[in-house]
């Protein structure tokens, strides 16, 4: 084991950057798709977002190595990206993981 700190970082990050394109293909795409006839809003946005999400479960398995997770606790963990603002409750879920900042 390297730095479970860095790892854990990096997922946090992660977790954020892959829940913000979530909701934004969600709440910004979807709806530019069905009500303003933009379909390619949905092709941009839903590519970025595949492509966040594959980053944020690699970062999520390198945290599971580095810090020693359970398989159960990483897959409740990759099952936050699943729901929209999951985000905040893989954030909560991290916070007992990091140590103390001095």
């Amino acid at each position: 084991m390297s730095n479970p700190t860095n790892a854990l970082q990096t997922a946090h990050r992660a977790a954020w950057i892959e829940g913000i394109s979530y909701l934004a293909l969600l709440f910004v795409a979807m709806p530019l798709k069905y009500f303003a006839d933009l379909p390619d809003a949905v092709r941009i946005v839903g590519a970025i977002h595949g492509i966040l999400f594959v980053w944020f479960i690699y970062a999520a398995y390198h945290a599971k190595v580095e810090a020693g997770w359970s398989f159960v606790r990483f897959a409740i963990l990759c099952a936050t990206s699943l729901v929209p603002f999951g985000m905040i409750l893989f954030d909560r879920m991290l916070v007992v993981e990091e140590p103390a900042r001095t």
